[in-house]
Protein backbone atom coordinates (compact mmCIF):
# COMPACT_ATOMS: atom_id res chain seq x y z
CA UNK A 1 0.00 0.00 0.00
CA UNK A 2 1.59 3.13 -0.94
CA UNK A 3 1.53 6.53 1.14
CA UNK A 4 -1.26 7.97 -0.89
CA UNK A 5 -3.66 5.69 -0.75
CA UNK A 6 -3.23 5.29 3.29
CA UNK A 7 -4.18 9.16 3.66
CA UNK A 8 -7.40 8.58 1.96
CA UNK A 9 -7.97 5.49 4.21
CA UNK A 10 -7.65 7.46 7.15
CA UNK A 11 -9.45 10.36 5.36
CA UNK A 12 -12.87 8.58 5.16
CA UNK A 13 -12.32 7.47 9.12
CA UNK A 14 -13.30 11.29 10.29
CA UNK A 15 -16.27 11.59 11.38
CA UNK A 16 -16.70 15.91 11.64
CA UNK A 17 -19.68 16.65 14.32
CA UNK A 18 -18.90 20.17 14.35
CA UNK A 19 -20.72 22.78 11.79
CA UNK A 20 -19.28 23.15 8.23
CA UNK A 21 -18.86 27.21 6.77
CA UNK A 22 -18.61 28.71 3.39
CA UNK A 23 -15.73 30.64 2.26
CA UNK A 24 -15.96 33.47 -0.20
CA UNK A 25 -13.00 34.09 -2.26
CA UNK A 26 -11.75 37.97 -3.07
CA UNK A 27 -13.05 37.01 -6.66
CA UNK A 28 -16.48 35.97 -5.46
CA UNK A 29 -16.27 32.29 -5.73
CA UNK A 30 -17.60 30.54 -3.11
CA UNK A 31 -16.25 27.45 -1.71
CA UNK A 32 -18.91 25.15 -0.28
CA UNK A 33 -18.25 22.56 2.41
CA UNK A 34 -14.73 22.75 0.52
CA UNK A 35 -16.07 22.99 -2.62
CA UNK A 36 -14.98 25.73 -4.86
CA UNK A 37 -18.01 26.89 -6.76
CA UNK A 38 -17.40 29.25 -9.56
CA UNK A 39 -19.33 32.21 -10.95
CA UNK A 40 -21.45 31.70 -7.66
CA UNK A 41 -22.36 35.63 -7.24
CA UNK A 42 -20.29 37.11 -4.15
CA UNK A 43 -19.93 40.23 -3.61
CA UNK A 44 -16.79 40.55 -5.55
CA UNK A 45 -17.77 38.46 -8.73
CA UNK A 46 -17.44 40.65 -11.54
CA UNK A 47 -20.72 42.03 -12.81
CA UNK A 48 -20.55 40.28 -16.29
CA UNK A 49 -20.22 36.97 -14.48
CA UNK A 50 -23.86 38.04 -11.92
CA UNK A 51 -25.29 38.79 -15.25
CA UNK A 52 -26.69 36.26 -17.93
CA UNK A 53 -25.46 36.83 -21.52
CA UNK A 54 -28.41 38.27 -23.98
CA UNK A 55 -28.47 36.94 -27.54
CA UNK A 56 -25.59 38.85 -28.91
CA UNK A 57 -23.35 37.88 -26.59
CA UNK A 58 -24.73 33.84 -26.95
CA UNK A 59 -24.03 34.95 -30.75
CA UNK A 60 -20.45 35.65 -30.35
CA UNK A 61 -18.42 33.61 -33.00
CA UNK A 62 -21.85 32.45 -34.72
CA UNK A 63 -24.67 34.03 -36.30
CA UNK A 64 -27.40 36.04 -34.56
CA UNK A 65 -31.35 36.48 -36.40
CA UNK A 66 -33.60 39.11 -35.89
CA UNK A 67 -37.45 38.76 -37.14
CA UNK A 68 -39.31 41.43 -37.71
CA UNK A 69 -36.29 43.99 -36.80
CA UNK A 70 -38.20 47.81 -37.71
CA UNK A 71 -40.19 46.37 -34.63
CA UNK A 72 -37.11 46.77 -32.51
CA UNK A 73 -37.37 49.81 -30.33
CA UNK A 74 -34.59 52.51 -31.66
CA UNK A 75 -32.52 52.26 -28.66
CA UNK A 76 -32.46 48.44 -29.39
CA UNK A 77 -31.73 49.00 -32.62
CA UNK A 78 -28.49 51.87 -31.68
CA UNK A 79 -27.32 49.53 -29.24
CA UNK A 80 -27.03 46.38 -31.45
CA UNK A 81 -25.34 49.23 -33.85
CA UNK A 82 -22.91 49.78 -31.71
CA UNK A 83 -21.74 45.92 -30.98
CA UNK A 84 -22.10 45.70 -35.11
CA UNK A 85 -19.48 48.25 -35.05
CA UNK A 86 -17.21 47.62 -31.91
CA UNK A 87 -17.85 43.74 -31.55
CA UNK A 88 -18.35 43.58 -27.81
CA UNK A 89 -21.10 44.78 -25.73
CA UNK A 90 -21.67 45.39 -22.16
CA UNK A 91 -24.36 43.17 -20.29
CA UNK A 92 -26.62 45.05 -18.69
CA UNK A 93 -29.76 44.51 -16.24
CA UNK A 94 -30.73 41.95 -13.86
CA UNK A 95 -31.08 38.43 -12.97
CA UNK A 96 -31.38 36.48 -10.20
CA UNK A 97 -27.65 36.23 -9.16
CA UNK A 98 -27.25 40.00 -9.19
CA UNK A 99 -29.09 40.72 -6.20
CA UNK A 100 -31.34 42.76 -7.88
CA UNK A 101 -29.22 45.20 -8.13
CA UNK A 102 -29.18 47.12 -11.95
CA UNK A 103 -25.31 46.19 -13.03
CA UNK A 104 -23.28 46.88 -16.42
CA UNK A 105 -20.03 44.52 -17.22
CA UNK A 106 -17.25 45.58 -18.92
CA UNK A 107 -17.52 45.31 -22.97
CA UNK A 108 -17.99 41.41 -23.77
CA UNK A 109 -17.00 40.29 -27.06
CA UNK A 110 -19.81 40.08 -29.74
CA UNK A 111 -19.15 38.96 -33.09
CA UNK A 112 -21.57 37.52 -35.04
CA UNK A 113 -23.12 37.50 -38.62
CA UNK A 114 -26.40 39.29 -38.26
CA UNK A 115 -29.10 37.80 -40.58
CA UNK A 116 -32.42 40.51 -40.32
CA UNK A 117 -35.76 39.68 -41.76
CA UNK A 118 -39.00 42.40 -42.54
CA UNK A 119 -41.62 43.79 -44.88
CA UNK A 120 -40.99 45.74 -47.18
CA UNK A 121 -43.27 48.50 -46.09
CA UNK A 122 -41.29 48.12 -43.04
CA UNK A 123 -38.30 49.33 -43.85
CA UNK A 124 -38.65 52.90 -43.64
CA UNK A 125 -38.76 52.08 -39.49
CA UNK A 126 -35.45 51.32 -39.28
CA UNK A 127 -32.94 53.02 -37.75
CA UNK A 128 -31.09 55.28 -40.65
CA UNK A 129 -27.56 54.30 -39.13
CA UNK A 130 -27.99 50.39 -38.72
CA UNK A 131 -29.59 50.26 -42.55
CA UNK A 132 -26.37 51.99 -43.78
CA UNK A 133 -24.50 49.81 -41.87
CA UNK A 134 -26.56 46.78 -43.40
CA UNK A 135 -26.16 48.35 -47.54
CA UNK A 136 -22.54 48.95 -46.96
CA UNK A 137 -21.25 45.91 -44.85
CA UNK A 138 -23.86 43.34 -46.17
CA UNK A 139 -26.42 42.62 -48.77
CA UNK A 140 -29.90 43.53 -48.84
CA UNK A 141 -31.79 40.78 -50.47
CA UNK A 142 -35.64 40.98 -51.72
CA UNK A 143 -37.51 37.36 -51.63
CA UNK A 144 -39.94 36.79 -53.84
CA UNK A 145 -43.37 36.16 -52.89
CA UNK A 146 -43.85 32.99 -56.13
CA UNK A 147 -41.94 30.75 -57.96
CA UNK A 148 -42.06 29.50 -61.38
CA UNK A 149 -44.79 26.85 -61.78
CA UNK A 150 -43.00 23.51 -62.83
CA UNK A 151 -42.91 19.59 -62.25
CA UNK A 152 -40.02 20.01 -59.60
CA UNK A 153 -41.81 22.92 -57.76
CA UNK A 154 -45.64 21.21 -57.55
CA UNK A 155 -43.63 18.43 -56.11
CA UNK A 156 -42.01 20.32 -53.78
CA UNK A 157 -45.79 21.75 -52.79
CA UNK A 158 -46.85 18.36 -52.20
CA UNK A 159 -44.01 17.54 -49.83
CA UNK A 160 -45.02 20.34 -47.68
CA UNK A 161 -47.75 19.46 -47.49
CA UNK A 162 -46.89 16.11 -46.03
CA UNK A 163 -44.42 18.10 -43.40
CA UNK A 164 -47.50 19.79 -42.27
CA UNK A 165 -49.36 16.72 -41.67
CA UNK A 166 -46.07 15.05 -40.08
CA UNK A 167 -45.38 18.21 -37.83
CA UNK A 168 -49.25 18.10 -37.00
CA UNK A 169 -49.34 14.35 -36.16
CA UNK A 170 -53.01 14.03 -35.45
CA UNK A 171 -54.52 14.99 -39.28
CA UNK A 172 -54.57 12.07 -42.08
CA UNK A 173 -52.72 12.31 -45.12
CA UNK A 174 -53.94 13.88 -48.40
CA UNK A 175 -55.23 11.86 -51.21
CA UNK A 176 -53.34 13.11 -54.67
CA UNK A 177 -57.02 14.83 -55.77
CA UNK A 178 -56.48 16.91 -52.89
CA UNK A 179 -52.71 17.65 -53.34
CA UNK A 180 -53.82 18.84 -56.70
CA UNK A 181 -56.64 20.99 -54.91
CA UNK A 182 -53.76 22.50 -52.99
CA UNK A 183 -51.48 23.10 -56.26
CA UNK A 184 -54.52 25.16 -57.40
CA UNK A 185 -54.96 27.07 -54.64
CA UNK A 186 -51.43 27.90 -54.62
CA UNK A 187 -51.52 29.14 -58.34
CA UNK A 188 -54.47 31.06 -56.94
CA UNK A 189 -52.99 32.95 -54.69
CA UNK A 190 -49.82 33.78 -56.46
CA UNK A 191 -52.08 35.83 -58.28
CA UNK A 192 -49.72 35.31 -61.25
CA UNK A 193 -49.80 33.31 -64.47
CA UNK A 194 -47.59 30.04 -64.33
CA UNK A 195 -46.68 31.05 -60.71
CA UNK A 196 -46.95 29.37 -57.63
CA UNK A 197 -46.98 31.11 -54.20
CA UNK A 198 -44.95 31.11 -51.46
CA UNK A 199 -46.64 32.12 -49.22
CA UNK A 200 -46.48 28.99 -46.96
CA UNK A 201 -47.54 30.11 -43.79
CA UNK A 202 -51.08 30.47 -45.47
CA UNK A 203 -50.96 27.40 -47.07
CA UNK A 204 -50.33 25.27 -44.13
CA UNK A 205 -53.09 27.00 -42.21
CA UNK A 206 -55.42 25.75 -45.39
CA UNK A 207 -53.75 21.88 -45.13
CA UNK A 208 -53.94 22.05 -40.92
CA UNK A 209 -57.63 23.12 -41.33
CA UNK A 210 -58.73 20.82 -43.82
CA UNK A 211 -57.18 17.84 -41.63
CA UNK A 212 -58.99 18.93 -38.84
CA UNK A 213 -62.27 18.62 -40.73
CA UNK A 214 -61.30 15.25 -42.36
CA UNK A 215 -60.00 13.89 -38.79
CA UNK A 216 -64.03 15.39 -37.43
CA UNK A 217 -65.18 13.18 -40.63
CA UNK A 218 -63.48 10.17 -39.53
CA UNK A 219 -61.81 10.33 -43.06
CA UNK A 220 -58.73 8.19 -43.15
CA UNK A 221 -57.56 10.58 -45.89
CA UNK A 222 -57.92 14.17 -46.90
CA UNK A 223 -60.10 14.54 -50.08
CA UNK A 224 -60.93 17.99 -52.16
CA UNK A 225 -64.46 18.81 -50.49
CA UNK A 226 -62.50 18.88 -47.01
CA UNK A 227 -60.54 21.31 -48.42
CA UNK A 228 -63.43 23.05 -49.80
CA UNK A 229 -65.22 23.18 -46.16
CA UNK A 230 -62.16 24.36 -44.89
CA UNK A 231 -61.58 27.43 -47.29
CA UNK A 232 -65.23 28.47 -45.82
CA UNK A 233 -64.37 27.64 -42.28
CA UNK A 234 -61.04 29.58 -41.94
CA UNK A 235 -61.56 32.35 -43.96
CA UNK A 236 -59.54 35.28 -42.80
CA UNK A 237 -60.82 38.29 -41.57
CA UNK A 238 -60.54 40.22 -44.59
CA UNK A 239 -62.44 37.55 -46.22
CA UNK A 240 -65.23 37.89 -43.42
CA UNK A 241 -65.74 41.41 -43.92
CA UNK A 242 -65.79 41.61 -47.49
CA UNK A 243 -68.69 38.72 -47.54
CA UNK A 244 -70.59 41.43 -44.95
CA UNK A 245 -70.05 44.17 -47.51
CA UNK A 246 -70.99 42.65 -50.03
CA UNK A 247 -74.21 41.35 -47.99
CA UNK A 248 -75.10 44.37 -46.73
CA UNK A 249 -74.81 46.51 -49.74
CA UNK A 250 -77.15 44.37 -51.80
CA UNK A 251 -79.14 43.75 -48.93
CA UNK A 252 -79.75 47.80 -48.66
CA UNK A 253 -79.64 48.40 -52.75
CA UNK A 254 -75.92 49.72 -52.40
CA UNK A 255 -74.44 47.60 -55.20
CA UNK A 256 -76.96 46.94 -58.25
CA UNK A 257 -76.91 44.02 -60.38
CA UNK A 258 -79.72 44.47 -63.24
CA UNK A 259 -80.60 47.09 -65.36
CA UNK A 260 -78.89 50.75 -66.42
CA UNK A 261 -78.26 53.77 -64.81
CA UNK A 262 -76.41 56.69 -65.75
CA UNK A 263 -73.29 57.83 -63.84
CA UNK A 264 -73.47 54.72 -61.73
CA UNK A 265 -70.73 52.03 -62.34
CA UNK A 266 -69.69 48.78 -60.24
CA UNK A 267 -66.17 48.91 -59.55
CA UNK A 268 -63.75 46.09 -58.35
CA UNK A 269 -61.48 46.79 -54.89
CA UNK A 270 -59.40 44.69 -52.66
CA UNK A 271 -59.23 44.51 -49.10
CA UNK A 272 -56.33 42.59 -47.07
CA UNK A 273 -52.66 42.35 -48.01
CA UNK A 274 -50.99 40.26 -50.86
CA UNK A 275 -51.27 37.04 -48.53
CA UNK A 276 -55.45 37.56 -48.13
CA UNK A 277 -56.42 39.58 -50.81
CA UNK A 278 -60.76 39.54 -50.81
CA UNK A 279 -62.17 41.19 -53.28
CA UNK A 280 -65.10 43.36 -52.99
CA UNK A 281 -67.86 45.25 -55.67
CA UNK A 282 -66.96 48.82 -54.94
CA UNK A 283 -69.85 51.13 -56.18
CA UNK A 284 -68.75 54.78 -57.80
CA UNK A 285 -71.01 57.14 -59.31
CA UNK A 286 -70.36 60.75 -60.91
CA UNK A 287 -72.23 63.75 -61.24
CA UNK A 288 -71.83 67.08 -63.40
CA UNK A 289 -72.84 70.40 -62.96
CA UNK A 290 -72.63 74.06 -64.41
CA UNK A 291 -69.44 75.24 -62.81
CA UNK A 292 -66.95 78.38 -62.60
CA UNK A 293 -64.20 79.22 -64.78
CA UNK A 294 -62.67 76.34 -65.16
CA UNK A 295 -63.35 72.39 -64.44
CA UNK A 296 -63.03 71.20 -61.10
CA UNK A 297 -62.68 66.98 -60.26
CA UNK A 298 -63.59 66.19 -56.81
CA UNK A 299 -63.68 63.24 -55.60
CA UNK A 300 -65.14 61.62 -52.46
CA UNK A 301 -64.83 58.59 -49.99
CA UNK A 302 -62.20 58.16 -47.75
CA UNK A 303 -59.30 57.90 -50.61
CA UNK A 304 -56.02 57.40 -50.25
CA UNK A 305 -53.05 59.39 -51.70
CA UNK A 306 -52.31 57.11 -54.86
CA UNK A 307 -56.60 57.01 -55.32
CA UNK A 308 -56.57 60.53 -55.29
CA UNK A 309 -54.09 61.11 -57.97
CA UNK A 310 -55.59 57.99 -60.25
CA UNK A 311 -59.12 60.29 -60.25
CA UNK A 312 -56.91 63.24 -61.56
CA UNK A 313 -55.18 61.03 -64.21
CA UNK A 314 -58.78 60.10 -65.19
CA UNK A 315 -59.52 63.73 -65.48
CA UNK A 316 -56.58 63.96 -68.45
CA UNK A 317 -58.75 61.54 -70.38
CA UNK A 318 -61.68 63.09 -70.03
CA UNK A 319 -60.29 66.88 -71.55
CA UNK A 320 -58.66 64.74 -74.04
CA UNK A 321 -62.74 63.36 -75.40
CA UNK A 322 -64.57 66.70 -74.36
CA UNK A 323 -62.54 69.31 -73.62
CA UNK A 324 -64.21 72.11 -75.50
CA UNK A 325 -67.21 70.92 -73.40
CA UNK A 326 -66.08 70.89 -69.89
CA UNK A 327 -63.42 73.20 -70.12
CA UNK A 328 -65.20 76.37 -68.55
CA UNK A 329 -68.84 74.67 -67.92
CA UNK A 330 -68.85 72.02 -66.02
CA UNK A 331 -67.60 70.96 -62.10
CA UNK A 332 -67.61 66.95 -62.59
CA UNK A 333 -68.28 65.26 -58.48
CA UNK A 334 -67.11 61.95 -58.00
CA UNK A 335 -68.69 59.64 -54.90
CA UNK A 336 -66.63 55.93 -54.20
CA UNK A 337 -70.20 55.27 -52.37
CA UNK A 338 -70.17 53.69 -48.75
CA UNK A 339 -66.43 53.42 -48.60
CA UNK A 340 -65.26 54.05 -44.92
CA UNK A 341 -63.19 51.33 -44.95
CA UNK A 342 -61.26 53.33 -47.32
CA UNK A 343 -59.73 53.02 -50.84
CA UNK A 344 -56.07 52.98 -52.46
CA UNK A 345 -54.64 52.32 -55.53
CA UNK A 346 -55.56 53.28 -58.99
CA UNK A 347 -57.41 50.31 -60.28
CA UNK A 348 -60.73 51.72 -60.16
CA UNK A 349 -59.47 54.39 -62.92
CA UNK A 350 -61.36 52.79 -65.96
CA UNK A 351 -64.48 52.77 -63.73
CA UNK A 352 -64.27 56.30 -62.57
CA UNK A 353 -63.61 57.39 -66.35
CA UNK A 354 -66.70 55.26 -67.24
CA UNK A 355 -69.05 57.23 -64.62
CA UNK A 356 -67.94 60.59 -65.88
CA UNK A 357 -68.25 59.95 -69.53
CA UNK A 358 -71.62 58.59 -68.34
CA UNK A 359 -72.59 61.40 -66.29
CA UNK A 360 -71.35 64.08 -68.88
CA UNK A 361 -72.79 62.41 -71.70
CA UNK A 362 -76.15 60.72 -70.12
CA UNK A 363 -75.03 57.65 -71.85
CA UNK A 364 -76.71 54.78 -69.40
CA UNK A 365 -74.08 52.16 -67.81
CA UNK A 366 -75.40 48.61 -67.64
CA UNK A 367 -75.18 47.47 -63.72
CA UNK A 368 -74.85 43.71 -64.76
CA UNK A 369 -70.65 44.57 -65.22
CA UNK A 370 -67.95 45.13 -62.80
CA UNK A 371 -65.19 45.94 -64.08
CA UNK A 372 -61.13 46.89 -62.91
CA UNK A 373 -57.97 48.16 -64.36
CA UNK A 374 -55.95 51.02 -64.07
CA UNK A 375 -55.42 53.83 -67.16
CA UNK A 376 -52.68 55.67 -68.31
CA UNK A 377 -53.50 59.32 -69.31
CA UNK A 378 -53.04 57.73 -73.22
CA UNK A 379 -56.44 55.74 -72.69
CA UNK A 380 -54.82 52.41 -72.16
CA UNK A 381 -55.69 50.08 -69.57
CA UNK A 382 -53.23 49.02 -67.55
CA UNK A 383 -52.45 45.62 -64.94
CA UNK A 384 -53.72 45.28 -61.57
CA UNK A 385 -53.44 43.32 -58.55
CA UNK A 386 -55.82 40.59 -56.88
CA UNK A 387 -57.91 40.11 -60.34
CA UNK A 388 -58.36 36.56 -59.44
CA UNK A 389 -59.97 37.74 -55.65
CA UNK A 390 -61.78 40.69 -57.66
CA UNK A 391 -63.63 38.39 -60.07
CA UNK A 392 -64.88 36.27 -57.53
CA UNK A 393 -66.56 39.66 -55.10
CA UNK A 394 -68.02 40.25 -58.70
CA UNK A 395 -69.63 36.16 -59.52
CA UNK A 396 -70.66 36.39 -55.26
CA UNK A 397 -71.90 39.44 -55.96
CA UNK A 398 -74.46 38.21 -58.61
CA UNK A 399 -72.60 40.29 -61.83
CA UNK A 400 -72.96 38.61 -64.94
CA UNK A 401 -69.80 40.43 -66.93
CA UNK A 402 -66.61 41.41 -65.29
CA UNK A 403 -64.00 43.93 -67.60
CA UNK A 404 -60.26 43.37 -66.99
CA UNK A 405 -57.16 44.38 -68.33
CA UNK A 406 -56.18 42.23 -71.19
CA UNK A 407 -52.29 41.68 -69.78
CA UNK A 408 -54.39 40.40 -66.69
CA UNK A 409 -56.37 37.52 -68.47
CA UNK A 410 -53.89 34.72 -67.45
CA UNK A 411 -53.85 35.70 -64.04
CA UNK A 412 -57.54 35.01 -62.97
CA UNK A 413 -56.81 31.44 -61.56
CA UNK A 414 -60.28 30.23 -60.49
CA UNK A 415 -62.07 26.55 -60.80
CA UNK A 416 -64.06 26.10 -63.94
CA UNK A 417 -67.30 26.11 -62.23
CA UNK A 418 -66.57 29.76 -60.59
CA UNK A 419 -65.70 30.49 -63.95
CA UNK A 420 -68.65 29.11 -65.54
CA UNK A 421 -71.21 31.75 -63.91
CA UNK A 422 -69.20 34.97 -65.40
CA UNK A 423 -68.48 36.44 -68.71
CA UNK A 424 -64.77 37.99 -69.29
CA UNK A 425 -64.35 40.84 -70.89
CA UNK A 426 -60.51 41.49 -71.74
CA UNK A 427 -59.42 44.97 -72.65
CA UNK A 428 -56.62 46.95 -73.52
CA UNK A 429 -58.16 50.64 -74.08
CA UNK A 430 -60.64 52.61 -72.65
CA UNK A 431 -62.53 52.47 -75.64
CA UNK A 432 -63.13 49.09 -75.45
CA UNK A 433 -64.73 49.65 -72.12
CA UNK A 434 -67.32 51.91 -73.23
CA UNK A 435 -68.25 50.17 -76.04
CA UNK A 436 -68.35 47.37 -74.09
CA UNK A 437 -70.64 48.55 -70.93
CA UNK A 438 -72.27 51.68 -71.95
CA UNK A 439 -75.74 51.83 -74.06
CA UNK A 440 -74.93 53.83 -76.48
CA UNK A 441 -78.80 53.54 -77.94
CA UNK A 442 -79.36 56.98 -79.90
CA UNK A 443 -76.01 58.20 -79.27
CA UNK A 444 -73.24 56.16 -81.19
CA UNK A 445 -71.94 59.28 -82.72
CA UNK A 446 -70.55 59.86 -79.20
CA UNK A 447 -68.67 56.25 -79.29
CA UNK A 448 -67.64 57.21 -82.81
CA UNK A 449 -65.57 60.27 -81.53
CA UNK A 450 -64.39 58.75 -78.73
CA UNK A 451 -62.85 55.61 -81.10
CA UNK A 452 -61.36 58.30 -83.41
CA UNK A 453 -58.67 59.29 -80.67
CA UNK A 454 -55.46 57.16 -80.74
Amino acid sequence: MDLKTEKIKKIEKIHYSGYLYNLTTSTGNLFANGILVKNSGGLGTPPHERLVPGMIHRSNGGVLFIDEIANLKPESQQELLTSLQEKKYSITGQSERSSGAMVRSEPVPADFVLVAAGNVETVTHMHPALRSRIRGYGYEIYMNDTTEDTPENRNKIIQFIAQEVYKDKKIPHFSKAACDVIIEEARRRAGMANKLTLRLRELGGLVRAAGDLALEKNSKLVEPKHIEGAKKLARTLEQQIADKYIENKKKYEVILTKGTAIGRVNGLAVMGTDAAFSGIVLPIESEVTFGGKKAEFVATGQLGKIAKEAVQNVSAIILKYFGEDIKEKYDIYTQFLQTSEGIEGDSASIAVATSIISALKKVPVRQDTAMTGSLSIRGEVLAVGGVSSKVEAAIDAGMQRVIVPKTNEKDIILPKERLSKIKIIPVSTIQEVLESVLDWKGKKHILTKIKSFK
